[in-house]
């Protein structure tokens, strides 16, 4: 038999193999349950979480509002009570201003899509509190007065992040 053939029939019986494998894999997936946090969860009755928010980029402060958003409606779906703290500082700062002109104007957009976001939260089952750090504001050319009426301004956020660990709140940094 001469090489050439050899070789086509070694490449036919390993795409064979490909397939075959690639297919029994499909169905394997197929069948598996979808990724569950059941088995974490189990036991648990309620969630504290206390959230620390510094980033200044608005896509990224608008994904982490978006996934903190998702994991609370998790929770509910698990029949897990959320207790979940918002708290805004350094650069954050920003977007918890009612007055979206101070954002740079290439960030409005998102500003408003970001305090619309703030405004779903405050209001949404498991949302304990939305705070933004006093301290974070006067460098930034801020002001408490210039928060938006859904967030709560606080006199110190570490101290506020450290309250909640006292009372049983978890720390996350997202």
């Amino acid at each position: 038999m001469s090489t050439k053939r050899v070789l086509f029939t070694a490449a036919r019986h390993l795409s064979a193999a490909v397939l075959i494998a690639s297919s029994l894999a499909s169905v394997a997936y197929a069948q598996s349950s979808p990724p569950s946090n059941k088995e974490a969860l189990q036991g648990l009755q309620e969630m504290k979480i206390a959230f620390d928010i510094t980033t200044g980029n608005p896509k990224s402060l608008l994904g982490r509002l978006t996934v903190i958003d998702l994991t609370r409606k998790q929770l509910l779906a698990d029949g897990v009570e959320p207790h979940f703290v918002i708290a805004m500082r350094g650069d954050a700062s920003y977007f918890a201003q009612s007055d979206l002109s101070k954002l740079k104007p290439e960030d409005r957009e998102m500003g408003e899509k970001i305090a619309a976001k703030l405004k779903e939260l405050r209001g949404a089952k498991g949302i304990d509190n939305l705070v933004q750090c006093a301290v974070s504001l006067p460098p930034r050319k801020l002001s408490p007065e210039g928060v938006m009426s859904d967030v709560k301004v606080v006199g110190n956020g570490w101290i506020t992040l450290v309250s909640y660990q006292q009372k049983g709140y978890s720390y996350i940094v997202p």
